[in-house]
Parts: C-alpha cells; sequence; structure tokens
C-alpha cells in the first residue's frame, strides 16, 4: 500500500515538473520570437499571454513615442496594463471602433514599461491620450461607453 502511494505521489510530481517545463519553454519561445514587439527578454506572463491576440498589436515603446513626440508629430496612444479588468474590458471595444473608424492607435504596456506611468502622466488605466505637434493635447481615462470614443477619434482622427 505504502509502496503504490510513492509511486502515485512521485507520477504526480514528474508530471507538475514536466508541465512547468513545457510552459515555461513555450514563452521562452514566444518571448524570443522575431513577433515580440516589447525589445525584451523577460515578459510578465500576462503581456505573454497577449502577443498573438490581434488586440494588442501595433505597440509601440517608448523611446519610439518619445521620437515621435520630439519630432512633434500627432500620435493617438493607448495606455493599459494587461493586468487591468478595465483594460480587458475596454481593448476589444476600442480596437475594432479605431480600425472601423481608421485611427492609427499605438498602444503601450505599462506592465513592462513601468516608468511610462510617470513619464507620460498616467494616473489610471486605461487611458486613451491624442499628441498633436508633440504635445499631449486631450485624454480619457477609464472604460467609457464607445460613444466617447467614438467623438474623441472624431475630433482628433490620426490615420494610419
Amino acid at each position: 500500500m505504502k509502496k503504490k502511494m510513492l509511486i502515485i505521489l512521485g507520477t504526480i510530481v514528474i508530471l507538475f515538473a514536466a508541465l512547468y517545463f513545457v510552459i515555461d519553454y513555450k514563452n521562452q519561445q514566444a518571448v524570443n520570437d522575431e513577433d515580440n514587439p516589447y525589445g525584451k527578454d523577460n515578459l510578465d506572463q500576462a503581456t505573454i499571454d497577449q502577443l498573438d491576440n490581434p488586440d494588442y498589436q501595433n505597440q509601440i515603446l517608448p523611446s519610439e513615442l518619445d521620437e515621435k513626440l520630439g519630432n512633434g508629430e500627432d500620435v493617438m496612444v493607448y495606455f493599459y496594463n494587461p493586468k487591468c479588468s478595465h483594460c480587458r474590458e475596454l481593448t476589444p471595444r476600442l480596437v475594432p471602433l479605431a480600425d472601423e473608424m481608421g485611427v492609427d492607435v499605438k498602444k503601450v504596456n505599462l506592465l513592462e514599461f513601468e516608468d511610462a506611468w510617470s513619464k507620460y502622466g498616467i494616473e489610471s488605466t486605461p487611458t486613451l491620450v491624442y499628441y498633436e505637434n508633440g504635445e499631449e493635447k486631450d485624454r480619457i481615462n477609464g472604460a467609457q461607453p464607445n460613444e466617447m470614443f467614438r467623438g474623441f477619434f472624431n475630433e482628433y482622427a490620426v490615420g494610419d
């Protein structure tokens, strides 16, 4: 009886170890993939889970955003956190709306770039900011109704 119990426990331990290594290997492949837009070797699991999600494409690195702003460009930026419940609710509404209206919305993942919170004055997520001539012109905080974002896009449309 004791021997059977040890065999069962040993099998369970081996299965969990194998599962850990398979998941770790899969995550390492995702992080090292050429499609990793973050330029980092160590990503949070919540970010890894979104790498293939079409709603979370069109990422912009803070250094790229700084360059655009420094050049006086107009840019629409969606600041979000993959662990934020409000962001997970808004993103599947916001991205199709922006696509439908032809608005190029860049995305900054604040979980991966925590210094961006203070750098861009972000107080909560989600936050959509429109920069005109490299300067902040307007912003919307929170998962507001679609009509509010539609009006914002109509006023500050930045096309592809």
